[in-house]
């Protein structure tokens, strides 16, 4: 049973230690990244699934972990295994961290390429799901990618699926071959996503929150939370106050 959709971007630079001392130009979404896993526990799922993109298609137990190593920080995110999660999974291992998630969790890590299939997930019990993805490269003359004009609206398309709960319009322009073209590293993530909340909830109302909606880099950065029959419906601002008022709520 899925109980709620986060989504999440994976720029290392959401870490502070990380991002030193530009740490402070992503607080807000940051912030808004921690608001979207917060609604995702609200409702105290049996598991954490987390979604990400990476070089094979498999899944990783709980016990995996990640590294920020390569960025020069000695920051570990995850269970107490050697270190194997892709960029993607290790910053929505360290989100769930942050947040004070201690209860169970399982990895999905997916390739994007010709053939890979979006088949729903199997879902292990009332799952809450984390898919982890960034938007387009090419946002401007500073981008990873250098200035793309279609790059604007691939992710404003992005955004408005996001914005409006629609799985199937995310589904669209996650497999429009022109987020390959703009290296948006979304496109799995995303499309896997939206295949499991079309299976899980039928056609049910979903109720979408965008929480961020950015490019700081040149790379489009969104967030939203999916819930849906009421589960996690309450405010931004309850979700808020819930995660300072700390992790008891949580497992």
């Amino acid at each position: 049973m899925l109980h709620a959709v986060g989504f999440c971007p994976h720029p290392p630079l959401l870490v502070p230690e990380v991002a030193a001392g530009a740490a402070e130009e992503l607080a807000g979404l940051r912030s808004a990244c921690l608001a979207a896993v917060d609604g995702l526990l609200a409702g105290r799922p049996d598991i954490l699934l987390v979604l990400g993109g990476g070089s094979v298609t498999v899944q990783h137990p709980g016990s995996a972990s990640g590294t920020f190593a390569g960025f020069g920080v000695d920051v570990r995110a995850g269970g107490r295994d050697a270190p194997t999660l892709p960029l993607s999974l290790t910053v929505g291992a360290w989100l769930l961290d942050r947040a004070g998630w201690h209860g169970a969790r399982r990895y999905v890590e997916i390739v994007d390429g010709p053939g890979e299939s979006a088949a729903p997930l199997h879902l292990p019990g009332r799952c809450a799901l984390l898919a982890m993805g960034d938007g387009s490269a090419h946002r401007s003359l500073q981008a990873p990618g250098y200035l793309d004009e279609r790059a604007a609206g691939f992710d404003a398309a992005v955004a408005r699926a996001l914005a409006d709960g629609d799985p199937a319009a995310l589904a669209a322009v996650a497999a429009d071959p022109v987020g390959a073209e703009l290296l948006a590293a979304g496109r799995a993530p995303w499309r896997a996503a939206a295949a499991t909340v079309v299976h899980e909830w039928a056609g049910s109302p979903v109720t979408a929150r965008l929480l961020a909606d950015e490019a700081p880099y040149g790379v489009g950065y969104l967030v939203a939370l999916w819930t849906t029959n009421g589960a996690a419906r309450s405010s931004l601002s309850t979700t808020t106050d819930a995660a300072d008022s700390g992790a008891h709520s949580r497992r």
